[in-house]
């Protein structure tokens, strides 16, 4: 199949990271890092995130190039706490890509002890040598994409690989003595039924996962599904089902000793994703590949998502980026509410009204008030200490940090 983005306005301000105005800026190390691998053996018909199915075989050119941006990408790093390898699917590079990009984080980027080192893997590619090999370099938690247990249901979302993959990857990963596993599943699919998903989740639990990432599904434009969905093909579920489906989830994760640390993720205590948890917080993160999205002292940006492009510029490593998003303070507060009220933690009360004082000057009356208004409908906690979400506000959390962000513009 051929690379189909070249119609993409590329938009960028500037065109390298090498131009961002970072260089002199004090204490700038990052803590965490994201690698994207664009490669998919086939593209999900709901996936809207950057992957081609590669007909010139380039993933060794990929390596290559990867290797570069992340030795360009080094001295903005500290010793990192998270690494995380996305895509698309990272298992489906061959042994040789593996060995370029594991060489080049360890020669280049040195790891706090414990370093969370994951990697997105889907079951059908899951190989033993392969994670032998993972593990030796320091992978130490792996993502599988399940999605669903139902064969049925993985035809609706165009998924190639069977329920029985799964338990043998976990398998393989244990061997390997990767033992931190986390399984991504998908609910409110077309056709799927309350019992569906109830037989989901009593599935993943079987396999003694310590994590688990449970997504609504969602019609993303420029997707299969939502052509699909257009053309009258599919039939959504019900939104009333698809609540159903939230508080089963939450309930039955909650008997079998998962805490629900954020909207959609739930894990055994202490087994949270670091990584996200640093997105959620508004940490540093470095970002390498195409369409890998950075924040770093407070300037945004992504790559540019174009396999082709990201490996021909190449100016001393580093590739070339679109949509930077230099630093607002006002917009850092928005962002800041908009991922910190998805955690169950929340957030710092007393902390966010000193920054709102500081950095949106008159905008704490009409910030008061709408919170008070969220914790009159009951969604927000009445703890002047904390600003989080109650169980009931979890299904609004978008709408209330909406409400709540707008008091900021």
């Amino acid at each position: 199949m051929p690379d189909n983005t070249a119609s993409i306005p590329l938009r960028q301000r500037p065109a390298q990271f090498a131009d961002l105005p970072l260089h002199n800026a004090p204490q700038l190390a990052a803590r965490s890092l994201y690698i994207h691998v664009p490669f998919c053996a086939h593209k999900c018909h709901y996936c809207d995130f950057y992957s081609l199915v590669d007909s010139n075989d380039r993933t060794t050119p990929f390596a290559r190039r990867l290797a570069r941006e992340l030795k360009a990408l080094a001295p903005f790093a500290a010793p990192l706490r998270t690494i995380f390898i996305g895509g698309g699917t990272p298992t489906l590079l061959p042994p040789d890509a593996w060995e370029i990009i594991l060489s080049r984080l360890d020669s280049d980027f040195t790891r706090e002890p414990g370093c969370e080192f994951t990697v997105e893997c889907n079951p059908e590619t899951a190989d033993a040598a392969l994670f032998s090999m993972l593990a030796d370099r320091g992978v130490n938690r792996l993502s599988l994409g399940a999605q669903t247990f139902d064969p049925a249901l993985l035809k609706t979302l165009e998924r190639t690989h069977t329920p029985d993959s799964l338990p043998r990857a976990l398998e393989l990963a244990r061997n390997a003595g990767i033992e931190r596993l986390s399984i991504d599943l998908i609910y409110a699919i077309p056709g799927q039924r309350l019992e569906d998903w109830q037989a989901d989740l009593e599935q993943a639990l079987a396999l003694r996962v310590d994590h688990l990432s449970c997504y609504n599904l969602t019609y993303e434009p420029r997707t299969a599904l939502t052509a699909r969905l257009h053309r009258g093909q599919i039939t959504p579920v019900d939104e009333a089902l698809e609540i159903d489906m939230f508080h089963l989830a939450s309930e039955t994760l909650a008997r079998a000793g998962f805490d629900r640390y954020e909207v959609s993720n739930y894990a055994r205590p202490g087994q949270q994703c670091r990584h996200n948890l640093a997105y959620w917080r508004q940490e540093d993160w470095l970002a390498a590949g195409p369409s890998a999205s950075a924040h770093v002292h407070q300037h945004r940006w992504k790559n540019i998502p174009h396999l082709d492009q990201y490996l021909s510029f190449d100016r001393q490593g580093f590739a070339p980026i679109m949509d930077h998003e230099p630093p607002d303070l006002r917009r850092a507060l928005r962002e800041r509410i908009m991922t910190g009220l998805r955690l169950a933690e929340g957030m710092d009360l007393g902390r966010l009204i000193e920054q709102i004082e500081t950095h949106a000057p008159g905008a704490r009356p009409h910030f008061d008030a709408t919170r008070q208004q969220l914790v009159d409908a009951g969604w927000l906690s009445p703890d002047d200490s904390r600003l989080c979400l109650t169980p009931e506000g979890v299904l609004f959390a978008d709408r209330a940090a909406s409400e709540l962000m707008l008091t900021l513009l």
